[in-house]
């Protein structure tokens, strides 16, 4: 299908451009969120004559989405979830998610307006794009933590997960301890064996030696 950008759409055209698109992505998001209409005669004249107003009213959107950016932009905004001691989540952090903590703090922002290839599945702080208009975008940082004071920890710059080989080290630390133990108790019955040995030895040879002795004083 072909249609008019009434916006700019990323990676499809500036306002007034006649671009061909999917139909399921015209009929579905295009249309009816007032981004572009079909490209038809009628709609062409009726674009040409409402071009000067459609540029004024995206400009003065435009400004609102600047203003807006420009106290948003560079704002922490805190998820708390619950994780394994690796950092990775039980669940994750969806743009829904992002949406509804920025919205909290006092913003208004819809899940579509967050820009995230795929939910947050690790704690961490996380840099989020925020689509604020088709030209204005504002930088924040999601926060994913265990808790406020782990996500203030981490505000910090402090390491709040064990990286796996520590993880693997630690678990293997109790079993290495022990083996250790037992190699020391072995050693130790070893040396304890070797002494009986030998004295049980000496105690023999010393029984021999004397065994000869006693039978040339019954022959005298």
């Amino acid at each position: 299908m072909e249609v008019i950008l009434l916006e700019r759409i990323a990676k499809l055209g500036q306002m007034g451009e006649v671009v061909r698109v999917k139909d399921g992505y015209a009929r579905n998001f295009l249309l009816p969120k007032g981004k572009a209409m079909r490209a038809n005669k009628a709609n062409l004249e009726r674009f040409a004559r409402d071009r000067v107003q459609l540029e004024a009213r995206n400009l003065e959107r435009k400004s609102e989405a600047e203003e807006v950016a420009a106290k948003l932009g560079g704002q922490s905004f805190t998820a708390i979830r619950s994780a394994g001691e690796t950092g990775q989540l039980y669940g994750s952090v969806s743009t829904r998610d992002v949406a509804d903590v920025i919205s909290e703090n006092g913003f208004s922002v819809q899940r579509t307006q967050v820009q995230l290839n795929m939910p947050i599945k690790t704690l961490g702080l996380h840099q989020v794009a925020i689509a604020l208009h088709p030209e204005v975008e504002a930088m924040v940082t999601v926060n994913v933590a265990r808790s406020n004071e782990e996500a203030e920890r981490q505000a910090h710059g402090e390491a709040v997960t064990l990286a796996r080989e520590e993880k693997i080290e630690e678990q293997a630390a109790p079993a290495l301890e022990e083996l250790l133990e037992d190699a020391e108790q072995a050693r130790e019955v070893a040396a304890e064996l070797a002494e009986e040995e030998a004295s049980e030895a000496a105690e023999s040879k010393a029984e021999a030696d004397a065994a000869p002795a006693e039978d040339e004083e019954r022959t005298e």
